[in-house]
């Protein structure tokens, strides 16, 4: 149901303190995260080898995680290397998770760490440049991850979900254009010479620009195997080039969407908007965060609701329309991932 031999988003950095381990579980995997004595960040198997607790009950003493009932203390490879008044030469060790810090983010590869390789992380430019400001936060929902990603990929669902932000009817009026590429799947929507909705009036009012007339308004939805989305946002002053608008005729930027199975039916849902104006103006980046915050809460009550339905209902097909093509498209991404790392995993247990 998810490949494990990926990288995924696993914790904001901010979640894991120099002091205190962090338990999560990712792809149903049970992982503590903490920081060792250099400040990097360790993911190790949440199983002390003596009693079998969870080792992110415990603290973290000097870059060792020690575990909460007995005292164990464990080092970054899972190692056990001290123990009050015990000889630990013969403890096994726990297994370890392939983890990176990068672009603001933890990043896990919960599969086997020896096919883990860190130039394949995503690479997010704007992470790395000044004239862009990001904000954004995590929630937990309990649905199937690929049901957020379906979310993402059709967004004719603002005009109701959103109706009161970004929400508008012309939204309904532009047919969507999907096309894909290797593992990665593009669903645009172009709409011309239309009213901006609220957050898009806001927007271009924060950039200097009048929010009462028409504008030019696109959304480029980007899936990024196996459960990235990333959406080229914005809008210009109608006639001024859209997208390719000059920065200051227009307001935009990219909603960041990290998306991390926790289990078959629940998830991680790291979310955010990179800007692309006013960068420097931490007062609108703390303004966009509460109402980017706001919209991803509608969302999370209609997913989780959705997620009700289909477990109670698991025979129920459901339809596919020309709007569902980039969620679909993305669901044959992510069996295909899943069925070739089977059939590795396969092969490699034959031989």
């Amino acid at each position: 149901m998810f490949p494990k031999n990926a990288w995924y988003v696993a914790a904001l950095p901010d979640e894991i303190p120099a002091d205190k381990p962090l338990g999560r579980t990712i792809c149903d995997e049970r992982i503590a995260f903490f920081r060792d004595a250099d400040g990097r960040v360790a993911a190790v198997e949440d199983f002390c080898p003596h009693r079998g607790a969870p080792m992110s009950l415990g603290k973290v003493c000097g870059g060792r995680l020690q575990c909460g009932y007995h005292g164990l203390e464990m080092d970054r490879d899972g190692k056990t290397v001290a123990m009050p008044a015990q000889r630990v030469r013969g403890f096994p060790a726990v297994r370890r998770y392939a983890v990176e810090e990068r672009h603001g983010f933890i990043w896990l590869w919960p599969g086997d760490a020896a096919l883990a390789t860190p130039d394949t992380i995503p690479d997010l430019a704007w992470a790395r440049q000044s004239d862009w400001a990001f904000g954004g936060g995590v929630f937990h929902v309990k649905c199937d991850y690929r049901l957020m990603i379906d979310n993402l990929m059709d967004l004719t669902h603002e005009t109701y979900v959103h109706s009161t932000s970004i929400g508008q009817k012309e939204i309904d009026e532009a047919p969507p254009v999907t096309r894909v590429d290797g593992d990665r799947v593009v669903t645009e929507r172009e709409m011309h010479g239309v009213m901006p909705p609220p957050f898009w009036q806001a927007g271009l009012r924060a950039n200097g620009l009048p929010d009462d007339q028409p504008v030019d308004r696109w959304q480029k939805c980007r899936f990024v195997a196996p459960s990235n989305v990333l959406i080229d946002v914005g809008v210009a002053l109608a006639g001024k080039g859209g997208f390719d608008a000059p920065a200051e005729l227009k307001a935009n930027g990219i909603v960041v969407d990290f998306i991390t199975p926790e289990t078959a039916t629940t998830h991680w849902y790291f979310w955010g908007l990179a800007r692309h104006f006013k960068a420097d103006d931490a007062a609108l980046t703390a303004a966009t965060r509460e109402r980017q915050g706001q919209i991803f809460s509608e969302d999370m009550e209609m997913l989780e609701r959705q997620q009700l339905n289909l477990s109670a209902h698991p025979q129920r097909a459901l339809l596919k329309l020309n709007i569902d093509a980039g969620g679909v498209q993305a669901r044959k991404i992510i069996e295909r991932l899943c069925a070739e790392e089977a059939a590795g995993v396969a092969t490699k247990e034959v031989a």
